[in-house]
């Protein structure tokens, strides 16, 4: 894990990979919880035996929406920013989808800086952020994620 104390840390990984996390497994309880707290049943997502049967992935496959909502708890991983106020959830850009995330898939974020620039005392960073399925060549999604912090 990387640890940033501050701007002039954060910028010194600009242009370059900051870090990978864990692999987290995604499970069908997971999924199906994701479920209940969006209200997407679609089958796709929640009936194992009709994804077996009619499913052009013979499973379950996880929402994309909650491939993305790991962001934050993925990134934990990779960097511990310190010395901060406040950390705002600031804005996702240009985010493809490559490849479906099988249940029981295991994925691992990987995090390069984009960009910094210090807003008159906020730093606003563009993390460019790819989510990585063990054993796939493609990976479940590339894109931006930005963040504000208020560094004390």
């Amino acid at each position: 894990m990387v640890v940033i104390n501050n701007f002039e840390e954060y910028k010194s990984y600009s242009g370059i990979e900051i870090g990978v996390s864990k692999w987290h497994t995604i499970d069908q309880n997971q999924i199906n919880r994701f479920a209940d707290a969006t209200l997407d049943h679609q089958w796709i997502h929640t009936d194992e035996e009709r994804a077996k049967v009619e499913g052009p992935f013979k499973s379950t496959i996880a929402h994309g929406y909650l491939t993305l909502s790991l962001i934050p708890y993925l990134w934990k991983q990779i960097a511990d920013v310190r010395n901060i106020k406040m950390e705002i959830n600031y804005g996702i850009e240009s985010f493809k989808f490559g490849q479906a995330v099988l249940v029981n898939n295991e994925v691992q974020l990987k995090a390069k800086l984009n960009s910094i620039v210090n807003l008159r005392g906020v730093t606003k960073v563009v993390i460019e952020a790819t989510l990585i399925i063990k054993d796939q060549p493609k990976p479940a999604y590339t894109g931006n994620v930005v963040f504000l912090y208020h560094f004390i």
